[in-house]
């Protein structure tokens, strides 16, 4: 029972990180062969998540089974059967390899669907044969789908996409009008839902400080373009927390923040909470907004807040992305 002696709102729980190699991302995309030190930090945060009953889903890109050192460490922790492995796909990084690869290029849904299509099968090839195991849930790098990946997706054995980014558009690529909770995704139209259930969609956990997220989003996009952008009132009223974009991210977003955005979403009715990050976070660096210094301790404990603020208040249940699916579809 919770303070009020009501019964405890039920939510699954997916925790899903981008398991790729690490660069700047303020500087050039690392092409063919990229540093992966990073995927040395992942058993001993599994074993950490492991001990909050959390069930990671790694989304693996090609770089990352370039590395004997690094596919052992995968292999560590798929042998302990309690995550999944998804595939995770960077243009840039995954043969084979055509141009020289750009911001645009870095997006799945600006490549041609023929490049999209042998690349797609390059990633399942290396991960059948390096981590022994055929993956069925798929995230773009750098986020976005349509509907030639979303088809590809589904021709090439994949049944679940986490590749939708709630409220968030660019001059590359858009999520605008996704539904932000999963849905059967249309396979032309992967933004809309559909009878079919051919792929299903687990969008990432983000919102808003306040409960109208459409309406907190249009005004937070009108301030990002550039007639309006000089007012820098995104930033005033973040600070003065008039509205608040939040992530269920601990690379984005505080502790509270992350609180804040679970409880707005399950009062809305959310079925599923999705926390997400990058194995590349688990190491110092400049990228994160919070946790760039002592970066793996920093992870591990926003994580541990979140999580046992939830159990005390909601009743759990940790699943894989996968699981999640499975269960949301019946």
């Amino acid at each position: 029972m919770n303070k009020a002696g009501q019964a405890k709102k039920p939510i699954i729980f997916v925790l899903s990180i981008d398991t790729e190699e690490e660069w700047d991302w303020s500087g050039p995309f690392p092409q063919r062969h990229g540093d992966v030190q990073n995927i040395l930090q992942v058993p001993a945060f599994h074993t950490v998540v492991s001990s909050f009953n959390i069930r990671p889903t790694y989304f693996v890109d090609y770089a990352v089974l370039e590395t004997a050192q690094s596919v052992e460490n995968m292999q560590r922790i798929i042998q302990q059967q309690n995550c999944e492995i998804g595939a995770h796909m960077h243009p840039w990084c995954n043969p084979p390899y055509f141009d020289d690869v750009g911001e645009a290029q870095s997006h799945v849904v600006n490549l041609p669907v023929q490049e999209v299509e042998v690349k797609v099968k390059a990633l399942v090839s290396k991960i059948e044969q390096t981590l022994d195991v055929t993956p069925k849930s798929f995230r773009s790098g750098r986020w976005g789908i349509d509907g030639k990946v979303m088809n590809l997706l589904f021709q090439n054995g994949f049944n679940v996409d986490s590749s939708v980014y709630p409220y968030y558009k660019n001059e590359f690529f858009s999520c605008f009008g996704a539904p932000p909770t999963p849905y059967w995704a249309a396979l032309d139209k992967p933004l809309e839902e559909t009878t079919q259930q051919d792929m299903f969609e687990v969008p990432v956990t983000v919102g808003f400080n306040r409960g109208n997220f459409d309406f907190w989003n249009r005004i937070h996009y009108l301030f990002t373009q550039p007639n309006l952008s000089w007012t820098r009132f995104n930033g005033l009223a973040w600070h003065t927390r008039i509205m608040r974009k939040n992530y269920l991210c601990p690379e984005l977003s505080s502790v509270a923040d992350m609180i804040n955005l679970c409880d707005i979403v399950i009062d809305k009715g959310y079925p599923v909470l999705h926390m997400y990050m990058h194995s590349s976070s688990l190491l110092d660096n400049s990228n994160n907004i919070l946790g760039q210094n002592n970066a793996f301790n920093h992870l591990c404990r926003s994580i541990e807040q979140v999580v046992g603020y939830l159990e005390k208040h909601y009743e759990v249940e940790f699943c894989t992305i996968s699981e999640a699916a499975n269960k949301l579809k019946s």
